[in-house]
């Protein structure tokens, strides 16, 4: 049987890649196939057999890091290189891009995949969860809405703690509805959180308190009836033990792994992602 033709995603495919994606569990991924679909800096792709799409996979480029994610093939297609075909062409995508360095979250079953195109494990995400709290709980006075002006301070603190220029995502998705930012009284900016149109927040604080600070606001935020989520590194065993004592629950975890040069970058600093294909 002929392996499926790899092409880039049209907006024909969304529908049917998102019940694909929905039929095994993978959740909704319609609104971040519609913004990769969109964005000049991502690149979706699928796998299409017989006029059927059977698998995808997305590139975005953060300056000079790219993130590959979305790798996914139907049962029925796989253990045939359709995954494999997939990453390379993401591969394929950021070379010509002149990335350096490619960053991905790997699935037990996709880590075998990725290590036999030169990717190795860099560290752990453990992705943790809470309730929201009531409205009356007090929130750090530091803490505001964004304004247009704080993008500069913003950015340039994303690229120190990621070691990625990922102004492009920033740029896109903060505004007062979906930014935060904690300010000292000095004007520097400590951190802040940033929501995607599908609920991930990418969230830096290099300072433990103030990463605190901002996860309580979001949890007040959600109120008694929701819940939160943090994405935090391993290496950040300081702010693992705070949250854990403050009734965080670790829910799961997962592998990052990178091929090329290395990052320089804060892990510690970082306490949440747009979602695991954008960093």
């Amino acid at each position: 049987m002929q392996l499926p033709v790899i092409r880039p995603m049209t907006r024909a495919d969304i529908d049917p890649v998102v019940a694909l994606l929905l039929s095994q569990d993978w959740g909704d991924r319609r609104l971040y196939l519609e913004f990769a679909l969109a964005h000049p800096e991502t690149q979706p792709f699928v796998a299409e057999a017989d006029g059927v799409a059977v698998g995808t996979g997305v590139i975005s480029l953060n300056g000079t890091v790219g993130w590959i994610g979305t790798i996914f093939v139907d049962p029925a297609w796989r253990r045939r290189g359709v995954g494999l075909e997939l990453t390379r062409t993401t591969i394929d995508v950021a070379d010509a891009a002149a990335c350096r360095t490619l960053v991905l979250v790997a699935t037990a079953a996709g880590r075998p995949l990725y290590e036999q195109v030169g990717f190795e494990v860099q560290t752990w995400y453990r992705i943790l969860e809470a309730p929201g709290l009531a409205s009356a709980t007090r929130i750090d006075p530091r803490i505001r809405a964004f304004e247009p002006h704080d993008l500069d301070a913003m950015e340039a603190l994303d690229a120190a703690v990621t070691g990625e220029d990922r102004a492009h995502l920033i740029g896109t998705f903060a505004d007062r509805g979906t930014a935060r930012v904690l300010v000292a009284s000095d004007g520097v900016l400590g951190g802040f959180v940033v929501r995607a149109p599908w609920g991930g927040g990418a969230t830096i604080a290099p300072a433990l308190d103030d990463a605190e600070a901002i996860l309580h606001a979001r949890r007040v935020a959600h109120g008694p009836d929701g819940h939160v989520r943090a994405g935090v590194l391993s290496e950040n065993e300081a702010g693992l033990e705070r949250l854990l004592a403050n009734g965080w629950v670790e829910m799961w975890r997962a592998p990052r792994l990178i091929r090329g040069d290395p990052l320089t970058w804060q892990p510690d600093a970082i306490w949440g992602q747009f979602n695991h294909a954008l960093g």
